[in-house]
């Protein structure tokens, strides 16, 4: 705690000083040799902040876009100039603006274009941001584009939706999580409003837990990663819930097959003259197959549960020109099981203020909240209390996190810092038999981790724009708690044993990393229509998912960096090409990025590791290095009535631990050397609109055995070779469809308004195989040994898949 408060008093300290320099005196500003013109970028329709919105200076050439809270500031020399504001989807605005005498507020409303709203957009702000922006290895998904995409189910949804982006993977269906160039599903940082989600998924993986009509924004950021990030080294998925209608109430949601969703928006504070101070939306889902599916169970599935929710709400209020404040929350659950079964859920509170120290000073100080559990129990009902037992998992997260964004001129100048304290509760159990209970489990674990960055992009000429920053982490594992000493003249890839205990009072330190993290990305315009960017960057990752399955599970075990873990690291280098196209100038976009990134510390397992309940987890625990590498290709059509994508990722992904596959690279079990996948939208006239995806990988590795054994009767499979991930299973491939019908409104000042979707997932019935495992046939087969003929045993490989036929569905969504 001390160390969080010294955070604060820096930034603190740090953001009066520049707010000081700032401020002139007032004689100065008559004789002001330039000008700054700042202030709030909305939607038109709702109030909504819009992020990302291109301010474009027609005189100097130079420009900028507003940042996550939909402010933006540019400082220019005295003079008068012609700002025009852009954003895909809406009207262009121009504005002249003189700046010879004090710095002019200017808040603009964006208007929606009608032509535009029937067009896609996946990664671009404005139309040439891809060549413009200083981003690389960054997706931007509108919520409109996912909205028409095909979805299992009829439930549009975010995860599966950048799925189809390059450099994006997963494991297969019924996988939690996804996978970013090469990284394990731990390795992302996803957000909800700031606060992180430690399980992004609902029913092993087939829905996220983001509300799409909770959802305004969504960002992957894959490299040249900013210093304001931090804590893990793969990826940033960025997710940012809409503020509420500020304009008028407004109620919307869905009707499908297997469950529902409400959304309502309303305005809040109303002045004098109309004009609301604040808003709020809530939104939640409720699935409902287990009561649809309630008359058919019968026998040991009678009573049996199966169902998810989530409810997320966010509400802001507007003191004055200069603070803001914001609340939101997240509470999500899925239940699993019948007489014995399990639930896992998220929760998370975001509490956010924004102030506005001077026009180019900003603050935005995050508090947040996150809990991610799960339990396991064998009476659901708890109808019998002598005989049950239950075991609860989960991991708690406190944070403080003020960034500070300071606009000068050709410089956008990032500085802050976070102090986040963790809570590792690995499992408490409880058992009952003949109505004695035992209770038993694990200790919680504590840690403390601080950092410090400061960032600037620079914007160096018309061609040359810069952006660097230095992020510095500091870890602290606590007590209270015991550390283990463990074997070190064990042979590689064995179980250690602990040789010695230390025991530690509350707060003490029993472990501390430090890691310094740079960063570094340029852009360099060859000409209007295409530029080169390349970008390092280091990243320190404190956690570890413990799992040793084929894919993560939402059973899997969290732990922090111990004096026997180190943390995670990676170093990425990235450089690509990208270029616009087409009759517009902008019709088509395409791009190819390289990347080469080196892994430290990565967590593997002996074979046979006890990860469940295990006090001495760490003897089981092995150190390992990886790399991942690989080409993304991409070209997208942006404009006409058929729009869409085609992605490629040629990759590699291995690992090398000390003791494993004979102490030889081995690939990961995410590793797919080929993905393709083709998204296609078509709009036929204003009531009809048509999608359709298609989605190819390389089958992901697995340790199959060469040999078997038999022993009284029984075939043992063997791997002869001692080698891990030695096979892949069969390719996988899908195509989804969806239709689009917007029904006719009955006269033009209708506010109700409303659509079908009809969509085929999986439309051919392939069966994909999400693994293939190997068992004793019931035939023999008969064998002569020893000159006497006997039978035995047949062993058979066995496909297993999630969805091995096409699934329809069709929902109802409506708005008023």
């Amino acid at each position: 705690m001390k160390q969080l408060l010294q955070v604060c008093f820096l930034l603190l300290l740090i953001s009066t000083t520049l707010r000081a320099q700032e401020t002139p005196a007032p004689t100065a500003r008559r004789v002001n040799e330039q000008g700054t013109v700042s202030g709030y970028i909305k939607d038109a329709a709702n109030g909504e902040g819009l992020i990302g919105v291109s301010v474009f200076v027609k005189e100097t050439g130079t420009g900028i876009t507003t940042n996550s809270y939909g402010f933006y500031s540019l400082t220019l020399p005295a003079g008068t100039y012609n700002l025009v504001y852009t954003y895909v989807g809406f009207a262009r605005q121009t504005r002249t603006v003189d700046l010879t005498g004090e710095n002019v507020r200017l808040n603009i409303e964006l208007q929606e274009e009608g032509r535009e709203l029937q067009e896609v957009t996946v990664s671009t702000r404005r139309e040439d941001d891809n060549v413009k922006s200083m981003a690389m290895s960054v997706n931007t998904v509108e919520m409109k584009t996912i909205q028409k995409m095909p979805a299992l189910l009829g439930e549009v949804d975010v995860v599966r939706s950048i799925q189809l982006l390059p450099g994006v993977s997963t494991v297969g269906e019924g996988a939690t999580g996804f996978n970013v160039r090469g990284g394990n599903v731990d390795q992302n940082l996803v957000l909800l409003d700031e606060a992180p989600v430690y399980n992004s998924s609902h029913l092993f993986g087939f829905f996220s837990v983001f509300n799409p009509d909770a959802v305004k924004d969504v960002k992957l950021v894959k490299g040249g990663i900013p210093a304001l990030y931090g804590g893990r080294i793969s990826s940033i998925l960025d997710v940012r819930m809409k503020e509420g209608n500020s304009k008028r109430t407004t109620v919307s949601g869905g009707i499908g097959l297997i469950f529902s969703r409400l959304t309502i928006e309303q305005p809040l504070f109303k002045d004098k003259d109309g004009q609301a101070r604040g808003s709020f939306i809530i939104a939640g889902r409720r699935s409902y197959a287990d009561v649809l599916a309630k008359p058919f169970l019968t026998g040991d599935l009678k009573g049996s549960r199966f169902f998810f929710y989530d409810l997320t709400a966010k509400a802001n209020y507007r003191i004055n020109d200069k603070n803001t404040i914001y609340a939101s929350g997240y509470l999500g659950r899925d239940v699993f099981g019948a007489d014995f079964g399990f639930n896992w859920g998220n929760a998370t509170t975001s509490l956010r203020w924004n102030h506005v120290f001077s026009d180019k000073l900003f603050l935005n100080t995050t508090a947040f909240y996150s809990n991610y559990d799960y339990l396991l129990d064998s009476d659901l009902k708890r109808e019998n209390q002598k005989d049950f037992f239950n075991w609860k998992s989960s991991i708690i997260n406190y944070s403080v996190k003020p960034d500070f964004t300071l606009f000068l001129k050709n410089n956008t100048l990032t500085f802050g810092g976070q102090a986040i304290i963790y809570d590792f509760r690995p499992g408490e159990a409880n058992a009952a038999s003949g109505g004695e209970v035992r209770s038993f489990g694990l200790e919680s674990k504590y840690a403390l981790e601080s950092a410090l960055y400061i960032g600037n992009e620079q914007q160096l000429s018309r061609r040359v724009q810069l952006q660097y920053g230095l992020r510095y982490s500091l870890y602290n594992y606590l007590g209270p708690g015991e550390s283990y000493e463990f074997q070190t003249d064990v042979p590689a890839g064995k179980r250690r044993c602990p040789v010695s205990t230390t025991t530690y009072d509350r707060n003490e330190v029993i472990q501390t990393y430090g890691n310094w993290e740079p960063r570094f990305s340029a852009k360099y315009e060859l000409n209007e229509v295409s530029s080169l960017k390349v970008s390092y960057n280091r990243l320190a990752q404190y956690l570890h998912l413990v799992s040793n399955t084929t894919a993560s599970t939402p059973l899997d075990v969290w732990t922090p960096s111990t004096n026997n873990i180190k943390p995670q690291l990676a170093d990425q280098i990235a450089g690509g090409y990208f270029r616009n196209f087409g009759k517009t100038g902008t019709e088509f976009e395409a791009s190819v990025e390289l990347y080469y990134k080196w892994l430290q510390n990565q967590v593997d397992y002996i074979d046979g590791a006890e990860l469940l309940l295990n006090k001495y987890l760490e003897g089981d625990l092995l150190n390992g290095k990886g790399r991942a590498y690989g080409a993304e290709f991409y070209l997208k059509k942006n404009r006409g009535d058929l729009t869409g994508w085609i992605s490629y990722t040629l990759a590699k992904t291995e690992r090398f631990v000390d003791g494993i596959n004979n102490n030889r690279w081995f690939p990961t079990r995410f590793d797919k050397r080929h993905t393709l996948n083709a998204v296609a939208l078509y709009d036929l006239n204003k009531r009809w609109s048509f999608s359709a995806s298609f989605a190819f990988a390389t089958g992901t590795p697995g340790t199959f055995p060469t040999n078997g054994y038999l022993f009284q009767g029984y075939l043992l499979p063997h791997n002869a070779e001692n080698s891990r991930n030695n096979y892949r299973i069969p390719p996988y491939h899908r195509i989804d469809l969806s239709a689009t019908l917007q029904n006719r409104k009955k006269r033009p000042d209708q506010k109700w308004e409303s659509n079908w979707v009809f969509s085929v997932y999986n439309a051919y019935g392939r069966r994909n195989p999400f693994s293939v495992f190997f068992r004793q046939a019931e035939e023999k087969r008969t064998v002569t040994l020893n000159g006497e003929q006997v039978q035995i045993p047949v062993a058979e490989a066995v496909r297993y898949s999630v969805f091995a036929t096409l699934i329809p569905s069709a929902t109802y969504n409506f708005k008023f």
